[in-house]
C-alpha cells in the first residue's frame, strides 16, 4: 500500500505543470502628464508582490504608448499627440538588471496609440489614433528606428491598434467608435511593405469597436476587446490571413446600459488557459477586469468580474504570466493581482503614481 501510494504521488508530481518561480522584475510607464519614464521594482513576497518606484526620468515631452524588443535591452515609446513629422519619442536602453541606462530621441511621423514589433524584430509598427495613419519603421540592428518603409491612411481616424500575426505574414490594425473596422493586410517581412488583403476590412459586428487585439498562443485565433460591445470578439485566423468571426463573448448583461463605458486593454496568459480585459466606467462607477477561460479551441467562456481602481487602462503580465499588472488612469495607482489556478485574480500589491498611464510593459 504504502508503494501504491509512493507512485501515485509521483505520478501526480510529473504530471503537474511546472511554474517557473517569479523572480523580481521592473514595470516600465510613459508617462503623459509629466514626460517622464517611471521605473518600477516588483519583488514577490510571501504575502504579495512589492511595487516600488525606484526612478522617474524627465524624457522632457508627453508619452502614451510603449513596446519593448524582446531580445535587446530596448524600450520604445511615443506621444499620443504632436505635428505631422514632429512627433518626439524615444528609445530608452536598461541596463542589465532592468534599470534605466539612457535615451536618445526620435522623430516619427506621427503620433501613436499602439507600438509593436514585427516578428522578426526588424520593423517598429505604428498606429495612429487621430488620424488614423499607420507607419513602419525599419530598425537597424542596434534596434534604432530609422527610416520609414510604410505610410497608410485608410481614410479614416481612430487607429488603436496594429499587430502582425504569428507567422509574421500578415498585419491586422483595429478602429473603435464610429469608425468599426478591421482591415488585413499582408506583411512583407523583408521590406516591411502592407498590402491590403480583399476584402481589406473583415466587417466587425456593428457597434463592437475592436480595439486592442491578443493572438492565441497555439491556436489560430486573433482576440479583440470590444471597446463599444464591453466584451471580447475572437477570430479564426485563416490560412489566407482573412479574419472570419468565430464568437463574440459579452462581458456584462443586454441590458446593462453602455453609456460612459468603454472596453480598455486585453491579454492572454502565456499558457493560453486564461484572457483578461479592462472595462472603464468613465462617467458612472462601473471599473472592472473580466474574466475568461480559454477552452481548447481557443473559445471563450465568461468567468466573472473583478474590481478594479477607477478607469482600468493598460494591462500587462509580469515576465512568467503569474501577476497581471493593470494601471488606473484616473484612480492613479498600478495593481498587481495574482492569477489562480482557476482564473481568479486576488490582489497582491498596489502603488500610488500618476494619473493619466496608457500603457506599461514589464521586462
Amino acid at each position: 500500500m504504502k508503494l501504491l501510494r509512493r507512485l501515485l504521488f509521483t505520478a501526480l508530481l510529473s504530471a503537474a505543470p511546472f511554474v517557473r518561480a517569479e523572480q523580481p522584475f521592473h514595470i516600465y510607464a510613459p508617462s503623459h502628464t509629466t514626460g517622464k519614464l517611471l521605473v518600477v521594482s516588483a519583488t514577490p513576497k510571501a504575502n504579495g508582490l512589492e511595487l516600488k518606484l525606484t526612478q522617474d526620468i524627465k524624457v522632457g515631452f508627453p508619452l502614451s504608448t510603449i513596446t519593448q524588443h524582446p531580445t535587446k535591452p530596448l524600450l520604445y515609446v511615443a506621444p499620443p499627440s504632436g505635428e505631422e513629422g514632429k512627433a518626439k519619442g524615444a528609445v530608452v536602453t536598461l541596463k542589465d538588471d532592468g534599470t534605466y541606462l539612457r535615451h536618445a530621441e526620435v522623430n516619427f511621423t506621427h503620433p501613436s496609440a499602439y507600438l509593436s514589433l514585427d516578428r522578426t524584430h526588424r520593423f517598429l509598427l505604428s498606429a495612429d489614433y487621430g488620424k488614423g495613419f499607420v507607419d513602419v519603421y525599419a530598425l537597424d540592428d542596434a534596434g534604432v528606428p530609422g527610416k520609414r518603409v510604410t505610410a497608410l491612411n485608410e481614410g479614416r481616424p481612430t487607429a488603436h491598434c496594429i499587430r502582425t500575426s504569428p507567422d509574421n505574414r500578415f498585419a491586422y490594425v483595429s478602429y473603435v467608435k464610429e469608425n468599426n473596422a478591421l482591415y488585413q493586410y499582408r506583411f512583407d517581412a523583408n521590406t516591411g511593405q502592407m498590402t491590403a488583403l480583399e476584402p481589406k476590412n473583415a466587417g466587425p459586428p456593428e457597434g463592437s469597436g475592436p480595439r486592442h487585439m491578443a493572438f492565441h498562443p497555439s491556436q489560430p485565433v486573433l482576440y479583440f476587446s470590444n471597446e463599444q460591445q464591453l466584451g471580447i470578439s475572437a477570430y479564426h485566423l485563416e490560412p489566407s490571413g482573412q479574419l472570419k468571426l468565430r464568437q463574440v463573448c459579452d462581458a456584462v448583461g443586454k441590458a446593462e446600459p453602455r453609456d460612459g463605458v468603454s472596453s480598455s486593454d486585453l491579454i492572454v496568459t502565456p499558457n493560453g488557459r486564461f484572457l483578461f480585459a479592462g472595462i472603464r466606467g468613465h462617467t458612472r462607477p462601473f471599473d472592472w477586469i473580466s474574466r475568461y477561460r480559454v477552452k481548447e479551441n481557443g473559445d471563450l467562456e465568461l468567468l466573472g468580474l473583478t474590481p478594479a481602481d477607477k478607469v482600468p487602462w493598460g494591462l500587462a503580465l509580469s515576465p512568467t504570466g503569474q501577476y497581471l499588472l493593470v494601471t488606473a488612469f484616473d484612480g492613479a495607482t498600478l495593481t498587481a493581482f495574482k492569477i489562480t489556478a482557476a482564473g481568479d485574480l486576488a490582489k497582491a500589491g498596489s502603488l500610488t503614481w500618476e494619473k493619466q498611464i496608457f500603457a506599461i510593459a514589464t521586462r
